[in-house]
């Protein structure tokens, strides 16, 4: 049984949410976007820094709140200020190294307190217990994926590969720059 996309996503608000593979970035821009309110945007300072500008397409540059940090620990605490406070729509954390069940209870708490959404970027297999969700975002290649028209190439394969409600799910999306929203494509045929 599929989970109907419209059920996943947009993420649950007041929760911890965690988005892994090499469509993450698009996954996370275009989470910031639909989000209500500013977005902080956290990651650590050896990482190359978001480029505000470079997701417009997706999320306007304007409503992030960029922050950097000299480590994991201190990502993680600023991720978990920011939710706690209530301020902002959403906090979006670069996460480069595993995440123990303490520091992701910690996270859920505060999301649920502030009643804002967290979206952790995480490496392959570096998630924790505690979190809502999690996504695989991989791209697809448009010989593989059904397209809508010949100017649209660009889709991903968006997987909801564990769920606290625990159904499971996946889906190739797109985005429509006109509608700033994300489209679930068809199978072909279908």
């Amino acid at each position: 049984m599929s989970l109907p996309f419209a059920t996943a996503y947009p993420l649950k608000r007041a929760r911890a949410h965690e988005v892994c593979g090499d469509g993450g970035l698009a996954f996370a821009a275009i989470t910031a976007g639909q989000a209500p309110g500013a977005v902080v945007w956290i990651s650590e300072r050896w990482r190359p820094v978001v480029n505000p500008e470079g997701l417009a397409p997706y999320c306007d540059p304007g409503k992030l709140l960029v922050t950097r940090t000299d480590s994991q620990l201190n990502a993680l605490a600023s991720a978990e200020t920011a939710l706690r406070s209530g301020a902002v729509g959403l906090v979006v954390a670069e996460i480069t190294g595993p995440i123990g069940l303490t520091e992701g209870r910690r996270l859920q708490l505060a999301a649920e307190t502030g009643g804002t959404t967290a979206l952790l970027m995480i490496p392959n297999g570096g998630g924790s217990n505690a979190a809502e969700t999690r996504w695989h975002c991989t791209g697809t290649s448009p010989q593989n994926a059904p397209r809508q028209n010949d100017h649209d190439s660009t889709h991903w394969q968006w997987s909801l590969i564990k769920n606290k409600i625990g159904t499971l799910s996946e889906w190739v999306v797109r985005w429509d720059a006109a509608a700033r929203r994300v489209i679930v494509v068809s199978e072909a045929g279908g």
